[in-house]
Order: structure tokens, then C-alpha cells, then sequence
């Protein structure tokens, strides 16, 4: 957590060498403050409009258009917390020179192509627009204390603060296992998991403060995982005015597999989604109940009744198995991307592809008039059953293990497994139950 003493202690060192670099520099600026709450205020305590879209925003940012604001940028700026509108005090702050950083920004940015659409197309925008020196420090009466004379009743800006907070804790579990920080930092890959409103703060302001640590060399976020936004029957959600859907009581009522399905297949990845009952139900009965679901049950409870458990031999391996060892590379390649929605897509079109091959082989039909076809068949289905459970582990993790169990895997790897003809199947516990619609 940011308020531990590791993160503060890591903090406080980064800032103090920090200050002796020479992109810091001293200036005065104004400072909301709340004549009425007398306090001055965070910047997300400030509301009012955007100066650049109209729209209503924070202090800090507006979620509507993006922009990186100050408070003063504001219009009909007010307290959030009383609604006064605050005056704003001249104050003597420390500003990191993050225009003199631009070039390496923009080369950084460019060299990310490969980022999700919205951070690399917002992260140029905020370069093309001109880049501003950004406050580090506000006159506050809780957070970091500023490690520099003169500065003593000043705060480090959250912004340059929380960012650091994967610096520190991978500093604190490097000292716990005896790693050095430094290269274990710099040889690992990055993923930055966040909403498109915290783009900025990934792609500009935490390669900033890397940047303009010229004493120590540390590596800046590789993969930028940034979301857009999932609105609630076409609302946008606010836990603050109670239009949510709380974690505790959909997980009371479903499959948590369900939830973890829908919000991959039909989450905000490439654009604003929504939310809705019909569809989250939809989803779970067509595709985990009626695809996944159904490929598995109907293929183990005909080797139950027919080979009395035991999956048969069969004498010619049919093609369809060599695509599975494909379909790891190709789907570890997607994850690795960070497109989990395509990669969840891929497995379930092979899940569809093999529902289609139990219908076209018919082993309900040859297990009476062609039984070496059956066989192969019904050993077929195994091999992609067991597989199926090491594929879709990182997305259902919960109906892989109920897999594993029937063909004793002890723990899901990334590789083409085979199950041996002659191995007892375990008990089938059902996968998924269809789910009603009453609303």
C-alpha cells in the first residue's frame, strides 16, 4: 500500500535525489483554497468546468475529454466539499521541467505503436498540445513531507507520489527475496493495468520522474493495458451514487466464471461497453452453458455410458489435435499483448470448431456401426477437453479445476497434454446451470 512505511521511506529518497538532478526548479503558484472548510484543497477537491470541453471535471483531470488540468485552469470552480467557491493563494512550490523532457518522451511514445489505440493516440496528443512543468509538492496537511529545506510544511503532490508505488513495492520484495532492485526492475516486463482516465499519468508523468533520474537508470512501462470505459444500462457507474453493480452480490448469485467471461468477451478494451443484465445471461447460457458447457458433458457422459468411464483407444490420431499446440502459441501471444478479449474470442471459436466436429462425426450413430470412428472420436474430444481446461485457465479458472479434477491434472501448465486411453474419467461435476431471466 502507498501508506506504508516502505513506500514512504522510497518515496522520500527518490524525491530528495530527485531535487539535485536540475529539472527541479522553485515558483510561485496559486493554490485553491476553501475560505469555509478552511484548508487549502486537493486538486480532485475542486470541481467545476473544463476549459476545454465544457464538460464538468476535477481540479486534477476531466474524464470527458482527457485533458490534464489545474485547478485554476477551472471554470465556475467550487469546493467539492462544500460547494464554495475557493479562492486561490499565490504559494512557493517545487516544479519538475517536464517540457525539457519532451524529446525522449515523444521518442518513447512513438517506439509504442503497439500500445492499445487510446494510450498511444492520447499520450501523442498531450505531446502535440505542448506538455507543462507539473507541481510536485501542495500545501497539504497529509501525505509525504517534501525532504528539502524551506519545504517543511509542504506535501509531495500525489501524482508524484502514488506512481512510484510500483517502484516501491518492487523495491520492498526485491529486499525481502535478497534481488537488486535495479536489475531486477530493468530485466522484467512491465504491464500498467488502469482506465483511459489514468493514461496520462503512465505514459507521461511516471516516465518523467524516471527520465529526470539521470544517477540511476530504470526502464520505462512496457505494456500500457488501458481501458475504456464500461457504463451500467447505459449510465455511467457511480459507486458514490449507488448505480453499481456490487462485487458481494453478483458473486452471491453467480458463477464468478460467468462474471469473468462476460467482462472479457464484452469488456471495454477497444471502446465504451455496457452493461446489462440480459446480456450477462445471454452470455453465460450461449456460450459457457451452450458451448463450453455442453461440448464437455454431452462428450464425458457418452464415454461414461458407453466405455464405462474409460477413454477409448483409438488407431488413427485425427488432425484436429495438431491445432491445439497451435492454439497455445496463439493465444499466450494475444495474452502476452494484452488482448485477453481476443484471446478468450480464439479459444472459444475452437470450442464452437469442436462442437461441430462431435456433430458432423455423430458417435451416437457409429457407436453402433462403426466403433473404431467412435473411438477415435470420443478420444478426440478428450485430448481438446483436458487442453481446453489448460487454455481457458487464466479466464475461468474456477470450471478449468473442475476439468483437471476428471482427468487428474495436478496444475494447469502452457503445453499440449495427452491423456492416455484406458484412463478412468472421475466423477463429472457440471460445469454451469442455466441462468433464468426474471427481472
Amino acid at each position: 500500500k502507498t501508506s506504508s512505511e516502505e513506500h514512504k521511506s522510497f518515496v522520500t529518497d527518490f524525491h530528495r535525489k530527485l531535487y539535485d538532478e536540475g529539472l527541479v526548479y522553485e515558483k510561485s503558484s496559486p493554490q485553491a483554497y476553501c475560505d469555509n472548510c478552511r484548508q487549502f484543497l486537493p486538486d480532485r477537491f475542486v470541481k467545476g468546468v473544463c476549459p476545454n470541453c465544457g464538460k464538468n471535471a476535477r481540479g486534477d483531470q476531466c474524464e470527458a475529454c482527457g485533458s490534464v488540468l489545474e485547478p485554476e485552469n477551472l471554470l465556475n470552480a467550487e469546493c467539492s466539499i462544500c460547494g464554495t467557491p475557493p479562492e486561490f493563494r499565490p504559494s512557493n512550490h517545487l516544479f519538475l521541467a517536464v517540457t525539457k523532457l519532451e524529446n525522449q518522451l515523444e521518442s518513447y511514445i512513438e517506439s509504442h505503436k503497439s500500445w492499445r489505440k487510446n494510450a498511444y493516440e492520447l499520450s501523442k496528443r498531450y505531446i502535440s498540445e505542448g506538455l507543462h512543468d507539473r507541481s510536485l509538492t501542495r500545501d497539504l496537511d497529509w501525505g509525504i513531507d517534501v525532504p528539502k529545506d524551506g519545504f517543511e510544511d509542504k506535501k509531495i503532490y500525489i501524482w508524484a507520489e502514488n506512481v512510484l508505488g510500483y517502484l516501491s513495492v518492487c523495491n520492498t520484495l526485491c529486499q525481502k527475496h535478497g534481488f537488486d532492485f535495479t536489475e531486477f526492475w530493468n530485466s522484467s516486463r512491465q504491464y500498467y493495468v488502469h482506465g483511459k482516465d489514468n493514461i496520462p499519468f503512465h505514459t507521461i508523468i511516471l516516465p518523467s520522474l524516471l527520465l529526470s533520474r539521470t544517477d540511476t537508470s530504470l526502464k520505462l512501462p512496457d505494456e500500457i493495458i488501458s481501458s475504456e470505459h464500461l457504463t451500467l444500462l447505459g449510465k455511467k457507474i457511480s459507486t458514490s451514487g449507488n448505480w453499481a453493480v456490487w462485487v458481494k452480490d453478483i458473486l452471491d448469485r453467480y458463477n464468478p466464471d460467468s462474471i469473468r467471461y462476460f467482462l472479457i468477451s464484452n469488456g471495454p478494451q477497444k471502446r465504451d461497453t455496457d452493461f446489462t443484465w440480459r446480456e450477462f445471461i445471454n452470455s453465460h447460457n450461449g456460450e459457457l452453458l451452450g458451448a463450453y458447457g455442453n461440448f464437455v458433458n454431452r462428450s464425458l457422459v457418452f464415454i461414461q455410458k458407453y466405455f464405462d468411464g474409460e477413454v477409448p483407444e483409438p488407431s488413427n490420431t485425427p488432425n484436429i489435435l495438431k491445432s491445439l499446440s497451435t492454439l497455445y502459441e496463439d493465444v499466450g501471444n494475444l495474452i502476452q499483448q494484452g488482448s485477453f478479449k481476443e484471446a478468450l474470442d480464439t479459444v472459444f471459436k475452437f470450442v464452437r470448431d469442436a462442437n461441430k466436429y462431435f456433430d458432423e462425426e455423430q458417435p451416437w450413430i457409429t457407436v453402433q456401426t462403426n466403433s473404431e470412428r467412435c473411438k477415435e472420436t470420443l478420444y478426440t474430444c478428450v485430448q481438446i477437453i483436458a487442453n481446453l481446461s489448460q487454455l481457458l485457465n487464466p479466464f475461468l479458472p474456477f470450471s478449468s479445476e473442475k476439468v483437471r479434477k476428471i482427468f487428474k491434472i495436478e496444475q494447469a501448465s502452457w503445453k499440449y497434454i495427452e491423456i492416455p486411453h484406458g484412463f478412468h474419467l472421475q466423477p463429472l461435476d457440471i460445469l454451469f446451470e442455466r441462468i433464468e431471466f426474471v427481472f
